[in-house]
C-alpha cells in the first residue's frame, strides 16, 4: 500500500492520542451502518481505506502505545467489514507488521497482533495467500507459545491464533499434525499436576492450558477419522481429571471437549463403549447440580448450564439445538462440532459475527450456508426499521413489561387470576 496523503510523523503521546481518536470510529460495527441521509458509498469507502492505510503505517511507529492502538483499530475494522481487495494488495505489509509486533512487542502488543493475524486469515479465507501468511507467522506463533519466558497472556493469544489460522489455511496434513502436537505439549501439562485432596490445583498457567485445549479441539474437528480415533484413545481417559480443576473455565473447556470427543467417537463407531462411563457420568452430574457455597452464584449458574448439556451428550447422545439469526437467514447449531466452531469464531469476531456470516465466503462455506444471499436495495429498505420506529417499539415494550412486573409484584394482586 502507498503512503496516505498528508500523513505527518507521529510522536509518542500525540501519536497515541491521534490514533485513539481515529480508533473510536471502529469501536462499534453499527457506526458503519447508522440510519440517516443517503451517503456516497464510494467516498465513504475511500475515506475508510485512507484511515486504514494510516493505521498500517502506524504499526511501525516507535511508540509501543501507538503501535498497539493502530493494531486495535485494524482489528475493529477487519471484524466489522469485508475488506478482501484492500487487504489482498497489502497482505505482505500487514504480515510483516504483525510478525514484527509479535517478535519485538510487549505482552499487550503481542496479544493485539495475534488477534489481528486471526482476522487477517478470516478475511482472506482458505487459499494460497493465506497459506503464505501462515508460513510466515506459524513458526513465530509456535515459538511464543512454547517460550516459558514470554507472558502468559501473549502465549495464550498466540495459542488461539495458531489454532484458528491453521484451521483456516492448512491443507498440508503434516502441518496440521505438527500444530496439534505443539498445542498438546501445552495443555497435557495440566494432566501432570500433583493432586491434593481437593483435586487438581490451579496455577497461573491455567489460562494458557485452556486456550491450547480449545484450539486443539477445533483442529481435531478437521482431522481424518483414523487420526481422530488415535486422539480419542490418547485423551479420553485423561481429560476427566481436568473436571476437578479449581478454575471454572478449565472445567467447562474439559467438559465441552469430552462431549465433542464422545460425539466424534460415536460417529466413527456406532457401538463405541467407554469403560468408566458410570464414574464419568457421576462426576458430570455432580458438576451439573453443584451447590458449593464457596463458589460465586454466576459461576455456579454457568457451570450447571454447561454440564447439563454435556451430561445429556455423554449419557443420552442428545444435543440441544440452537438457532442463530443473521439478516433474513437462520442457522441451526445441532452438534458439538458446529458449536465449538461457531463459538471460536464468535470470540474472534465479536459483534461482527453476524455480518461475516452474511457476507464472508469462507465462514459461509464452513457452516455450509451456500453463497451470500443477494438482496436489492428496495428489499433491504423494507426490511430495515428506522431508528425512530425502533425507539417507539422499545418504549412501548418497556412500559408494557414494567406494568406486567408491577402487577405481579403487587402483594394486593389476586394471585388466582394468573392461573
Amino acid at each position: 500500500g502507498g503512503q496516505p496523503r498528508n500523513v505527518q510523523p507521529f510522536s509518542d503521546e500525540d501519536a497515541s492520542i491521534e490514533t485513539m481518536s481515529h480508533c473510536s470510529g471502529f469501536s462499534d460495527p453499527a457506526s458503519f451502518t447508522e440510519d440517516g441521509p443517503e451517503v456516497d458509498e464510494e467516498a465513504t469507502q475511500e475515506d475508510l481505506e485512507y484511515k486504514l492505510k494510516g493505521f498500517i503505517d502506524l504499526t511501525l511507529d516507535k511508540s509501543a502505545k501507538t503501535r498497539q492502538a493502530a493494531l486495535e483499530s485494524l482489528k475493529s475494522a477487519f471484524s466489522s467489514k469485508i475488506l478482501y481487495e484492500f487487504i489482498m494488495e497489502r497482505r505482505m505489509t500487514l504480515t510483516d507488521s504483525i510478525e514484527r509486533c509479535i517478535k519485538k512487542g510487549k505482552s499487550d502488543e503481542q496479544c493485539a497482533a495475534a488477534g489481528l493475524a486471526c482476522l487477517l486469515c478470516v478475511q482472506m479465507g482458505s487459499g494460497i495467500e493465506s497459506e503464505e501468511i501462515f508460513k510466515t507467522l506459524g513458526p513465530v506463533l509456535k515459538k511464543i507459545v512454547c517460550d516459558g519466558t514470554a507472558s502468559i497472556q501473549a502465549r495464550q493469544a498466540c495459542a488461539t491464533c495458531l489454532g484458528i489460522c491453521c484451521f483456516i489455511v492448512t491443507d498440508d496434513i503434516t502441518e496440521l499434525y505438527s500444530t496439534m502436537e505443539c498445542l498438546e505439549n501445552i495443555f497435557t501439562k495440566a494432566y501432570q499436576r500433583d493432586r491434593d485432596t481437593n483435586g487438581v490445583s490451579s496455577t497461573h498457567n491455567t489460562v494458557l492450558h485452556v486456550s491450547a485445549l480449545l484450539a486443539w479441539t477445533l483442529l481435531l474437528t478437521i482431522c481424518p477419522m483414523n487420526e481422530v480415533k488415535k486422539k480419542i484413545e490418547m485423551h479420553l481417559h485423561k481429560l476427566p481429571s481436568l473436571l476437578s480443576c479449581d478454575d471454572l473455565n478449565m472445567r467447562i473447556a474439559a467438559g465441552e471437549t469430552l462431549a465433542l470427543l464422545f460425539e466424534l467417537a460415536r460417529e466413527t463407531d456406532a457401538d463405541f463403549f467407554y469403560e468408566d462411563m458410570d464414574i464419568l457420568t457421576e462426576k458430570l452430574r455432580a458438576l451439573a447440580t453443584d451447590g458449593n457455597k464457596h463458589r460465586a452464584k454466576v459461576d455456579k449458574r454457568k457451570q450447571r448450564s454447561v454440564f447439563r448439556d454435556v451430561l445429556r451428550a455423554v449419557e443420552e447422545r442428545d444435543f440441544p439445538t440452537e438457532m442463530v439469526k443473521f439478516g433474513p437467514e437462520r442457522m441451526y447449531i445441532d452438534c458439538w462440532v458446529k458449536k465449538q466452531t461457531y463459538e471460536t469464531f464468535k470470540e474472534i469476531l465479536g459483534s461482527g459475527m453476524q455480518y461475516h456470516l452474511q457476507s464472508n465466503d469462507f465462514l459461509r462455506n464452513v457452516f455450509e450456508l451456500g453463497p451470500p444471499v443477494m438482496l436489492d436495495a428496495a428489499t433491504l429498505k423494507t426490511m430495515k426499521i428506522s431508528r425512530f420506529e425502533r425507539h417507539l417499539y422499545n418504549s412501548a415494550a418497556f412500559k408494557a413489561r414494567t406494568k406486567a412486573r408491577s402487577k405481579c409484584r403487587d402483594k394486593r394482586a389476586d394471585v388466582g387470576e394468573f392461573f
